[in-house]
């Protein structure tokens, strides 16, 4: 019997970090295992549109309702509506439950789908071991259940030559939990001709206050609001940026850090979460609740044109050990685990 996924999530132009973690294990295993045949499932309300997408010649589309197909099941974002023959689960972070990055209604159908999710999973994927701590203190799973299968990351084939900008860059969505208030704060300590881009769209949780604190800036003119921006924007933003700035309150992985760290920026990332995990020490590390250390981290770092050649040189070595072949092929062990 084939091997089924929930695919509802891979559909899009704007894929955020779980919708790109399900098109890269999708399409990987379909190109890795040509002989094998994988369902692509989508839940109701996105089976029509997925037929925009071009699948690979071994997936086929199904409908998914009621009991899940397949040999394995895998669930890519902790969400199982139903017993499967077996199943496995993917969870991304358990936030939601900590801290009140949402509304209520939310934070109470998120963590009833993530208990309903353990309890049907015969294994779980966490994607860093930040998040299997957390599945197994907050939903009492077991940790021989658990597999930690990190994110890949993909490495630009050249770095670029070109001199970079007095730029620093944030990518991600706007919201409450990303902490671009205290960003914004801690960039006004910057000497003048340094810009801000904030590149990621503005609709998440909270993201009003956040943007408030933008509108509210003496360095207002600096600040640049971009909105979700293509790939090859960001790319050229990355190619452009001398400092990555990422200071969130809760990350399940952080796969902007990832990112920017394959394409040669030096990372001021959060000293909690997944962060350190992803980051490794290829990174400043700082308290994010501290708005004036990751101001004095900012401006080390401006200054210290060696200290950014380094973690920059770094940065590029540890996204390297990340790679989604390794992912796919950690993942495609399980089911054969469970066959």
């Amino acid at each position: 019997m084939p091997i089924a996924l929930d695919a509802t999530y891979s559909l899009g132009r704007h894929l955020s970090g779980i919708g790109v973690y399900s098109r890269e294990i999708l399409l990987g295993l379909a190109r890795a295992h040509p002989d094998e045949e994988f369902l692509y499932c989508y839940r109701p309300h996105r089976f029509a549109s997925s037929y925009r997408d071009a699948i690979p010649s071994n997936a086929l589309r199904r409908l998914l309702i009621g009991t899940p197909p397949g040999d394995v099941f895998h669930a890519l974002n902790q969400r199982l509506d139903a017993r499967a023959r077996r199943a496995v689960c993917t969870f991304h972070d358990l936030f939601v439950m900590t801290a009140e990055y949402s509304t209520a209604e939310f934070r109470a159908r998120f963590a009833d789908q993530a208990r309903r999710a353990a309890e049907m999973s015969d294994v779980i994927i966490a994607v860093s071991r930040f998040t299997a701590d957390h599945v197994m203190e907050l939903l009492g799973v077991p940790a021989e259940r658990i597999r930690v299968i990190h994110h890949g990351v993909h490495i630009p084939e050249e770095a670029t030559e070109a001199p970079r900008e007095k730029l620093v860059l944030f990518a991600g969505a706007i919201q409450k939990r990303k902490n671009v208030a205290r960003l914004v704060k801690a960039f006004e300590r910057l000497p003048g001709g340094w810009r801000l881009a904030l590149a990621g769209s503005g609709e998440g949780y909270g993201a009003a206050e956040e943007l408030r604190a933008v509108e509210e800036s003496a360095r207002r003119a600096d600040i640049d609001v971009l909105g979700y921006v293509s790939r090859e924007a960001l790319e050229a933003l990355y190619a452009q940026a001398s400092i990555f700035a990422f200071p969130s309150l809760d990350e399940g992985f952080g796969m902007p850090v990832l990112e920017a760290m394959a394409h040669g920026v030096p990372v001021i990332t959060s000293a909690r979460s997944a962060l350190p995990e992803v980051a490794g020490g290829a990174a400043l590390l700082v308290d994010p609740f501290d708005t004036e250390a990751l101001g004095d981290a900012l401006v080390t770092l401006a200054g210290d044109d060696a200290r950014r050649c380094e973690l920059a040189r770094l940065g590029r070595e540890r996204a390297r050990g990340f790679t989604w072949e390794s992912a796919v092929e950690q993942t495609w062990r399980i089911y054969n685990e469970l066959r």
